[in-house]
């Protein structure tokens, strides 16, 4: 395995992409950047034909915003807490981070899988969307603050509620009209917008829960066995229409 290591101590988000690039090109599989500390983009622009090899990027430190925007088959391995916009319009590969993520995780997401150890910000995954032949999956190890789910399209997400961490986020599911939110613990009327619908799982949840469960717990410690978490109480949120602004955008005659 070709591995290069990195100083990001002393490059702007331009140079260390830069660098990442030219990396990739001339054969690296695993790149590993130390002292990273706010650098934007890191993963965005690797699209040339080489990059099609997929790559691991380990970064020490905490990136900066949009990680991993378009990713594209790669896999990412964060050791520490990282900022907004990860995995922004994602298309393939992994981001796993080893702390929280801020706001906005998984917008627009539309392939790969994503794990994050603890708890996330605002708006995680806003308008993720899914097609025939990709679903994008996104697992929180703790809790996420208000509008998760916001105007999803397709995909799923898991929150965990390890470590005794409760859901207090407000506004669950807002205009949410695809995909599927799968929250384990308690969860209140109150804090689920009026476009989405609890339901009970069937072993096609449970299925999808253990399988995307044990892949997280191959990344993290998480100090309980996968099969006890399953023999919790989870909630699965649904879209409860597939319009939910149909009555706004709709012409109506006034004849």
């Amino acid at each position: 395995m070709n591995v290069v290591e990195l100083d990001a101590s002393t490059l702007n988000h331009k140079e260390l992409n830069d660098r990442l690039k030219e990396c990739i090109v001339h054969g690296a599989d695993k790149i590993i950047l130390r002292d990273v500390y706010g650098q934007r983009y890191i993963g965005t622009r690797l699209h040339s034909l080489e990059s099609r090899r997929k790559v691991e990027i380990e970064i020490f430190g905490t990136p900066g915003n949009d990680l991993g925007a378009f990713l594209a088959n790669h896999k990412i391995i964060v050791h520490g807490n990282s900022q907004d916009g990860v995995g922004n319009t994602m298309n393939d590969g992994e981001i796993i981070v080893e702390g929280r993520a801020g706001d906005v995780l998984a917008m627009s997401m539309r392939g790969g899988k994503i794990f994050i150890r603890d708890s996330v910000g605002y708006r995680a995954a806003m308008h993720m969307k899914e097609d025939l032949e990709k679903r994008p999956v996104l697992v929180i190890g703790g809790s996420a603050q208000d509008f998760l789910g916001e105007y999803m399209a397709g995909g799923v997400v898991i929150l965990l509620g390890l470590r005794n961490v409760s859901h207090r986020g407000n506004f669950i599911g807002t205009g949410m009209h695809g995909g599927v939110i799968y929250i384990r613990g308690a969860v209140g009327d109150s804090q689920l917008s009026k476009d989405v619908s609890p339901n009970e799982l069937d072993e096609n949840d449970r299925e999808i829960l253990n399988q995307y469960i044990s892949e997280f717990a191959t990344y993290f410690d998480i100090g309980i066995d996968v099969a006890e978490i399953l023999k919790d109480h989870f909630i699965k949120l649904l879209p409860a229409t597939k319009r939910p602004y149909g009555q706004l955008y709709a012409h109506r005659s006034t004849l």
